[in-house]
Order: C-alpha cells, then sequence, then structure tokens
C-alpha cells in the first residue's frame, strides 16, 4: 500500500474529543507532581544550610512565621522528626498526583483507542469491494491492530509527556536561576545542542521505523494467507517452501529493526556522553563556586539536584522523539483506510420492484491496469427466467454477475445494465443488494453454528423456515447428522464441513432472502451429480417467481436453463437453448461432447 501523508494533528485531535478532561486532568496532576518533587531538594537545602548550619532560612514568609512560633532553630534541631515527616508528607503528595495522574491518562487513551478501533471496524465495512482486493488482510489487521497500539502509546505516554517536560524544565529553571544565575547559563549552554541533534536523528528514526512497519505488514499479511491457505499447503507439501518464504519476510523484518536498534544506539550513545559532560561541567564549576564562597554547600546540593531534573528530560527528548516519529507513520497508516472514501449509497435512489427483465446493454468493463475483459455485451434475461452463463476461465462470466450487484461500477461510456427498465445506478444500493442473493464457488461460513449462518439474512427466522431452505438445498439430512445439529459451530471459514456441504449451506442461507434475484456462481460445483440434479429440481419448483442465474463449467447444470448464453474472450459466442446449441458448431457442443459419453447425451437428450 502506498503511503501519503496527512494532517497528524487534526487526525488525533478529531479522536481526542471525549477525553479532553481526562487528559486536562491528568496533565494537571502530573504538573502538581512536578512541583511537590521539587519540594524535597529545597528541604534538604533548609536542612543542610540552616538547621546544620548557621545561614538564615530562605522559606515563603507563612513558612517562618510558623517556624519562628514553634521556637525557630533550635525547636527544629530538637525536633529533627519533623524534617523527616515534611519530606514523607512531600513523597505522599507526589505518590497521589502521580497515582491520579496515570488514572487520568489510562482512562483518556483507552477512550480515545476505542474511538478509533470503532472507526476504523466501521469504515473498513462500508469501503468499496475494489478497496478489499487491492489490499491484503494481514497488512489491515496490521493497522488496526499493531498501529493503533502505538497511537495509544503515544498519547498516554509521550503526548503527556512532552507537556511534562516542557512544564518540569521552566519550573527547574526558575528554582537553578533563583540560586545562581551564572551556573544556570553553564547549564542551559547545552540544551541547544541536545535538541538539535535529537531533531537530526528524528528524521532517520522516522524512515526507518516506516521500513520496519511496512515489513511488519508484510510478515502479518504472509501468516494470514499461510493459515487461511493450510489445508492447500499439505495438500501439496509446501511446507518447506512456506517455512522459507517466512523466514525470508521474518529476516527482513528482523534486519529492519536491528537498522533501526543501530541507529538509536547512537543516538542514546551520543546523547549520554553530552548528559555526562553538563553534569561533570556543573559539578567542576559549582564546586569552586562552593568552595569560593559564593552559593553555600546546600544550595549546591539543591542545584545539582534540579540540573539532573534538567538534564534527563531534555536526555530524553530522544525517545519522546523516536515515540513521535512511530506515532507519525502509525497515523499516516491508519489515516490511508480512514481516508479512503467510502461507499456512497445514495438515500434518495430509487426503490424499485427488481422481478423485472434485467437488461445488459452494450456493456464494456476491464479492471483497473488490466486488459478488457468485457467487450460490448448485450442481452437481455426475461423476468422469472432461468437463465446458464457457460464460459472459460477468465471470460467474464463472474464479471457480469459483480457488475449487476454493483460490486464494481460500470464507468460511464461503458454501457448499461438496467433491471425492469431502471439503471441500477439509480437504484438504492442497498436495496439492490438486498434482492440480488448470490452464492459463490467458494463461499464464505461464519465461525459459528450452522443455524446462525443460514439465518444471516433474517436473523428471527423460524427453524422450520431454516429447515425448509436447508431440504431445498439437499443440505438438512447432513446437518441433522451432527451431534450438534443446527448448533454445530462451524470451524473458521467453514473447515467443520466438506466442500459440499459448505455450498450447500451456502445455498440455504441465500434462498433464506427470498430475493427475487438469485445468483449461483458455480456454487454446485463441489457436489456430485445426483445432489446437483436434486437442488436443481427443488429449485425449480420452489423458486417459480425468481430470476436465476446459473454459472457453471458443468452442461448438466445449465441444460435445463431457459437460456444458455455462451461467454469467450469477454464476448457472446453462442445463445439460445440446450436443444439449439447442441444442433450447431461452436464452443458448447465441444464441451457437452468432451463431459458427457455418448449413452449419457441419449440419457440427457431425453430428460430435456
Amino acid at each position: 500500500m502506498k503511503q501519503k501523508k496527512t494532517d497528524r494533528k487534526r487526525m488525533i485531535l478529531r479522536f481526542l474529543k471525549g477525553s479532553y478532561l481526562y487528559f486536562i486532568l491528568a496533565i494537571v496532576f502530573s504538573m502538581l507532581y512536578t512541583v511537590f518533587n521539587s519540594l524535597t531538594p529545597q528541604v534538604i537545602r533548609a536542612m543542610v544550610d540552616s538547621v546544620i548550619g548557621e545561614e538564615p532560612f530562605e522559606l515563603p514568609g507563612a513558612l517562618m512565621g510558623l517556624i519562628e512560633s514553634a521556637g525557630g532553630r533550635a525547636y527544629i534541631r530538637e525536633h529533627l522528626w519533623l524534617v523527616v515527616a515534611a519530606i514523607l508528607l512531600i513523597a505522599l503528595c507526589a505518590g497521589l498526583c502521580t497515582f491520579l495522574s496515570r488514572t487520568f491518562t489510562a482512562k483518556g487513551a483507552e477512550g480515545f483507542t476505542l474511538r478509533i478501533r470503532e472507526k476504523l471496524f466501521s469504515h473498513i465495512q462500508k469501503l468499496p469491494y475494489n478497496w478489499h482486493v487491492k489490499n491484503q488482510t494481514g497488512d489491515i489487521i496490521q493497522r488496526c491492530t499493531s498501529d493503533v497500539e502505538v497511537m495509544r502509546n503515544f498519547v498516554s505516554g509521550q503526548l503527556l509527556e512532552i507537556v511534562r517536560i516542557v512544564f518540569l524544565i521552566i519550573f527547574a529553571m526558575c528554582l537553578m536561576f533563583s540560586m545562581n544565575a551564572k551556573l544556570t547559563w553553564v547549564a542551559l549552554a547545552f540544551v541547544p545542542i541536545v535538541v538539535i541533534y535529537s531533531f537530526i536523528f528524528y528524521g532517520k528514526i522516522s524512515e526507518r521505523f516506516l521500513q520496519a512497519d511496512e515489513a511488519e505488514g508484510q510478515l502479518s499479511a504472509a501468516v494470514q494467507e499461510n493459515l487461511t491457505g493450510v489445508r492447500v499447503i499439505r495438500a501439496f507439501g509446501r511446507e518447506s517452501y512456506e517455512i522459507d518464504r517466512f523466514d525470508q519476510k521474518n529476516n527482513k523484518w528482523a534486519d529492519m529493526w536491528i537498522n533501526l536498534s543501530y541507529v538509536m544506539g547512537m543516538y542514546w550513545g551520543f546523547g549520554d556522553l553530552f548528559t555526562g559532560l553538563q553534569i561533570m561541567t556543573i559539578l567542576v564549576l559549582g564546586t569552586i563556586e562552593t568552595v569560593s564562597g559564593n552559593i553555600s554547600v546546600g544550595t549546591f546540593m539543591a542545584f545539582i539536584s534540579y540540573n539532573a531534573t534538567l538534564v534527563w528530560p531534555i536526555r530524553s527528548l530522544g525517545r519522546v522523539l523516536s515515540e513521535m516519529s512511530k506515532a507519525g507513520v502509525s497515523i499516516d497508516r491508519i489515516n490511508y483506510i480512514l481516508e479512503e472514501e467510502e461507499e456512497q449509497d445514495d438515500p434518495a435512489g430509487l426503490t424499485p420492484d427488481l422481478r423485472g427483465d434485467i437488461v445488459f446493454d452494450h456493456v464494456s468493463f476491464a479492471y483497473e491496469g488490466a486488459a478488457p475483459i468485457l467487450q460490448n455485451i448485450s442481452f437481455t434475461i426475461p423476468a422469472g427466467t432461468t437463465f446458464a452463463i457457460l464460459g472459460g476461465t477468465g471470460s467474464g462470466k463472474s464479471t457480469l454477475m459483480h457488475l449487476l450487484d454493483r460490486l464494481y461500477d460500470l464507468p460511464e461510456g461503458c454501457g448499461a445494465i438496467s433491471v425492469g427498465k431502471t439503471d441500477i445506478r439509480d437504484i438504492r444500493l442497498s436495496h439492490l443488494r438486498e434482492n440480488i442473493g448470490m452464492v459463490l464457488q467458494e463461499p464464505f461460513l461464519f465461525s459459528r453454528t450452522i443455524r446462525e449462518n443460514i439465518s444471516a439474512a433474517r436473523p428471527k427466522a423460524d427453524m422450520e423456515e431454516v429447515r425448509r431452505a436447508c431440504r431445498i438445498a439437499s443440505v438438512d439430512e447432513a446437518i441433522m447428522g451432527f451431534a450438534g445439529g443446527y448448533d454445530t459451530v462451524v470451524g473458521e471459514r467453514g473447515v467443520t464441513l466438506s466442500g459440499g456441504q459448505k455450498q450447500r449451506v451456502a445455498i440455504a442461507r441465500m434462498l433464506m432472502q427470498n430475493a427475487p434475484i438469485m445468483i449461483f456462481d458455480d456454487s454446485l460445483s463441489a457436489v456430485d451429480a445426483e445432489t446437483d440434479a436434486k437442488i436443481r429440481q427443488a429449485l425449480d419448483k420452489n423458486l417459480g417467481g425468481s430470476t436465476v442465474i446459473l454459472i457453471s463449467h458443468r452442461i448438466t447444470t445449465l441444460m435445463k436453463a431457459d437460456c444458455i448464453l455462451v461467454l469467450s474472450g469477454g464476448q457472446i459466442a453462442q445463445m439460445g437453448t440446450h436443444q439449439e446449441l447442441v444442433s450447431q458448431p461452436g464452443i458448447y457442443r465441444d464441451i457437452y461432447e468432451i463431459q458427457t459419453a455418448q449413452k449419457d447425451r441419449e440419457l440427457l437428450e431425453q430428460e430435456v
């Protein structure tokens, strides 16, 4: 998938709505924690200079009044537990602020993540079929899980960390300037170097993280594809090949992260060097200032503490920036999905009765980037009839039905498709699909009970309706043979059932729609000829008012249709009844003769 840059700030603010109060409270308590945490060095300073030493107290007026009324310096020297109590009280307040800050952060972050996941899932459900065809499932899953988690970590950690760092630096600088301006300027001289250095590495980290994230997406897609096709892999003995293929992608991903770790290691290494130089410089100059009598020992101890408070947040800027780069890439990857235009369903669209004639009028179509698959196709399917389509692989059989169901829209100037004289582009999309039932050659079944799968179109249908549909599809007896009957849970992608059983369950599910148009896209390919005939007879009896479209490679499935269309190379090669087509040279008769022996043909002709 090709990435595109997005307005990251707007995207974050969009999903933060509903969590603002939590994050504001988290920031407030985080700032209070910083304030309380900064009081401990001042207590130590007062202890060293004014309790142990003879320096005058430098405390707020109210606190000084309290100390004087209690007995001054002498009283504190006699009751040193007051100093311990003060430090414990400060630690208790700081701990409480940390607890509240983290609690509100967690609530805000989970709400933020919840809204992203809900929007992603809802949006993906509404994206066009063509988008799903072009994008790998594994990569989509990774964007909805791993990338969302990166964003959650950024919002709950790094975003608040930035605010806390800025406040902490300003607050620490104010305290440091109040104690010794010269040392403070020296300490700040290292800040621009670290900041510039961090931003240089930010660009390098961002680029490498994008490569690593895309490699992870390819790895996820490979795993998903492998697990989905496990039966094919076992059947063809492809285990070794798939393991080698996975190892290649896994090694590529590992190499990407090693590369990223190499860059991060360089950053942290140089960062430690700059930080060490800054601390050493302040320690040396501060010692000189103390020995010279320019500052007291207690003040120097407090200054060193605040210097560490100043240095390490700046030092952690690289970590914050690296997480920002990851979050930026993840935002772009998530926005790739969210900015994709949803399939539009005009609420003002028409909702006609779809029991009319289906007309394909000079229809031409090509998939994106491919040669035309349908070329100037025109035919009519009379309402209530059974219409069959025969053709080789890639001849455009399924494409015709995808166009009828508007899984793909016909481009302007490429013909028109109408039902009952109404162009399907003017029909409300939801109405059109509700009235077109479709069974594919490889039907998808959910990991639910058989009954839930069959009644998916009508969840409130009673058991008798479900069993009636199954009897028509010739699967009721097979289902009742399971220990759980209709409550048997179908394995992932229907692995509990055989290929023929899956197709028949899918047919029963489609019959529950009671749709006026029913499409069977090679959906009887996995059943034997006897069951095929049994199902077709049941359909003929019970679907008299519906228009039935049969697509198949099997002549016996199509031969009783009212009209048979033969496609070749995206064009109409032949069209007529079975008797008409077998009586003339052409593709249909050639296939008929290949598929049936002479004695079988005589019996079949008698049936027709």
